[in-house]
């Protein structure tokens, strides 16, 4: 009678390996399947639901506080004060304006924080540069559409002070994520010389990849009062 040899202990072994480094491929890959849904999807739909409800509230806070009131630039971290259109992004488009660019608080609610530190100047300032980031990927991807803009557009923005219009004049497509010194008073690389009323926009750039920010800058050409809308905004 024949006998079946067993196979070396060798290849056992080698087999094993693989069915083992197979698994966890296939647990790697549904573990990156898990987190691009959680990134595209969910933290989309969770900023805009967190954004609508500050962005009704922020809307109540525009039709009853008196138009008398003092311009002030004390706010905390987390604290809204104005909304931003920017037409040239599409119909409607509107992002809530909030003080403070931390992650949780702010910028992952979908909202576009004001630069606090390091500290930059507000729209109704004297002077300064009124300095603005948002999330491009992820989060509501508020400022997604950033690199379509051109010079001339449009950025208004809407407080309870009143309307500041700024009219975009340059862009650097990518500079170094740690270089403050494009929020200075008189932006460097804006080619701006002079103290002035100014805007910078920022966002992380390449797209999920965020080594680097996209920078837009501006200047400011068109105040109203708060009842009154600005020339070139639709109702």
């Amino acid at each position: 009678m024949l006998r079946r040899e067993a196979p070396p202990a060798r290849a056992g072994i080698s087999g094993r390996a693989v069915d083992l480094l197979g698994e966890l491929l296939v647990t790697f890959g549904v573990l990156c399947a898990l987190y691009l849904v959680y990134l595209l999807w969910w933290t989309n739909v969770a900023a805009g639901m967190q954004n609508r409800a500050a962005s009704s509230a922020f809307q109540h806070t525009l039709t009853t506080t008196r138009s008398s009131v003092a311009p002030t630039d004390d706010l905390a971290d987390g604290t809204s004060f104005g909304f931003l259109y920017i037409p040239a992004l599409g119909p409607g488009w509107r992002a809530l304006l909030t003080q403070g660019t931390e992650r949780t608080q702010v910028l992952n609610t979908g909202a576009v924080g004001h630069y606090s530190s390091p500290a930059t100047a507000m729209p109704w300032d004297a002077s300064g540069n009124f300095g603005i980031a948002g999330h491009r990927d992820g989060h509501g991807m508020i400022f997604r559409d950033l690199d379509k803009l051109k010079p001339g557009d449009k950025v208004y923005v809407q407080t309870v002070y009143g309307w500041y219009v700024y009219q975009l004049d340059r862009e650097a497509p990518s500079v170094p994520i740690n270089d403050v010194n494009v929020l200075a008073p008189i932006p460097v690389g804006s080619g701006f010389t002079d103290a002035g009323r100014y805007l910078t926009m920022t966002t992380c750039t390449p797209m999920y990849v965020d080594s680097n920010r996209l920078v837009w800058w501006g200047h400011l050409v068109q105040t109203t009062s708060r009842d009154v809308l600005p020339a070139g905004l639709g109702s």
